[in-house]
């Protein structure tokens, strides 16, 4: 490739760039119309977008976690879809099923395939713990794959795909957790918490009442697309990527690096996928910054969602009171 290819090629990204930040900043006052507050977490879900990632999301009930992602969709102009996870749900029942159709004109009968719901661009797996391993696995196999195999047939789902999964954490009875190796699938592990004074008094002002606001549609499935790659194009320095791989090997006791506290309080630290994580979340996050290259800020703002669910906690930790966000921070300090 020529030098002027190069030069073209880069202008083309800064002008990208351009183009990401004026749709993130419509996306922002778009999704603003039907959502109070949130703003970090709707910077998150979009930058896992972006990384081509998935998100789990805990919260408590009645905090619009279902209205945010249908909000964002609508925005995105994307295809939305919402599965209710319980315990009688069936791997059939997301991916989809076979039927028995007949021909009314020759009395022929044939089978034909009926998509499920998984069959979008936006999922919204609600209370994912809430149904047995067998459907979880169904999902999760569509996330890493991009495609669901169903009656010895594979079907490729339609891009841009993007699963946010919800669990409840008060409720723990009758839920089936996911393994740390299905937990590992999702990019981030976002906490959502409860609104402030301020934003409850607006949330109850603006749903109480007769107005409906609209969302307009600022971006689409092409855009995303486009943009996804275009993060992916962004540079990095090798002092960030060396910083993201060093955290993340501070994270696991066995290796020498460890620093004392892990090795007292963590079974089990972050694999490299964390590594690679972080350097998307990074890359992502600086493009929505309209800045051309991440930098090592960009890599600790991103440390606690992607190793929150990654690193594995051991008694010491419980009998102390030490939980994972205080054994992240304390690395970020070092």
């Amino acid at each position: 490739m020529s030098q002027d290819t190069l030069k073209q090629d880069r202008l083309s990204d800064v002008e990208g760039i351009s183009r990401l930040n004026k749709g993130f900043a419509g996306l922002r006052e778009e999704v603003a119309k039907v959502i109070v507050g949130q703003e970090e977490i709707i910077k998150q879900i979009f930058i896992t977008i972006l990384s081509r990632g998935h998100c789990l999301l805990i919260g408590v009930p009645g905090l619009a976690k279902t209205l945010l992602v249908r909000t964002l969709a609508d925005a995105l102009n994307l295809r939305f879809s919402r599965i209710q996870f319980t315990p009688d749900l069936m791997p059939s029942d997301i991916t989809g099923t076979e039927i028995i159709e007949e021909n009314v004109n020759t009395g022929a009968r044939s089978f034909r395939f009926v998509k499920g719901p998984l069959f979008g661009n936006i999922i919204l797996a609600d209370e994912i713990n809430r149904t047995p391993p067998k459907t979880q696995s169904a999902l999760l196999e569509a996330m890493q794959e991009y495609r669901v195999t169903a009656a010895g047939q594979t079907f490729q789902l339609e891009q841009p795909f993007f699963v946010l999964a919800t669990q409840n954490p008060i409720e723990q009875e009758g839920t089936y957790p996911l393994p740390e190796a299905q937990l590992d699938r999702f990019m981030f592990n976002l906490w959502l918490d409860y609104p402030s004074f301020n934003e409850e008094v607006k949330i109850v002002q603006s749903t109480t009442g007769q107005h409906t606001p609209s969302v307009d549609k600022v971006m689409g499935g092409g855009d995303i697309l486009y943009f996804q790659e275009l993060v992916r194009r962004v540079p990095v320095a090798d002092s960030v990527v060396k910083f993201a791989v060093d955290l993340a090997n501070r994270t696991r006791p066995q290796n020498g690096k460890a620093p004392d506290f892990v090795k007292q309080y963590v079974s089990y630290g972050a694999g490299p996928r964390a590594s690679q994580y972080l350097i998307l979340a990074a890359k992502a996050d600086a493009a929505l910054d309209n800045r051309l290259s991440p930098d090592i800020d960009d890599v600790r703002r991103a440390a606690l969602p992607v190793l929150r669910h990654r690193i594995i906690t051991n008694f010491n930790a419980e009998a102390e009171n030490t939980n994972t966000p205080e054994i992240i921070s304390r690395l970020l300090e070092i």
